[in-house]
């Protein structure tokens, strides 16, 4: 694999609101896609976590998890879909979850779409498990809600 194609795991900046939104919008599709407001007002959030994979200078996965004390939850979790397959998804859970340890939270929460199969057995794979469902959470489903102790 040559240098060009290397995956470069970052911080989120202001500068990539604009691509992280393309990604979600990519990934997710217009009814549950954040805004670029939303990445560039969380790329500034000290209580914030949000990392980027980039490929070939293009942001190809995001995730972020917003942070209050010991407990962390994971907000936003995107790989584009022509990189999916290729184990990006775990490598930027890793690297998330790394951070968000090193800040000092030790447990972590999510919501999923129960349709979102794929995220799911990913989010199980790294231990977390379903505690409760969230009824009418996306207006159109319910949403499962995950969770998991790293203490």
């Amino acid at each position: 694999m040559g240098e060009e194609a290397r995956l470069i795991i970052r911080k989120l900046t202001t500068e990539d609101a604009d691509a992280a939104a393309e990604l979600d919008l990519k990934s997710f599709g217009k009814k549950d896609a954040c805004s670029r407001n939303y990445f560039f007002q969380s790329a500034q959030d000290e209580r914030k976590e949000f990392i980027v994979a980039v490929r070939n200078g293009k942001i190809i996965a995001c995730a972020g998890a917003e942070i209050f004390s010991d407990t962390a939850e994971i907000e936003s979790l995107a790989v584009d879909p022509d990189c999916r397959g290729q184990g990006i998804g775990k490598i930027i859970l890793i690297k998330l979850i790394g951070a968000i340890k090193k800040r000092g939270a030790s447990f972590m929460v999510l919501e999923v779409r129960p349709s979102n199969t794929a995220a799911i057995e990913l989010y199980k794979g790294f231990g977390f498990q379903i505690v409760e469902r969230e009824k009418n959470y996306y207006r159109d489903e319910d949403a499962w809600i995950m969770a998991r102790d790293f203490g």
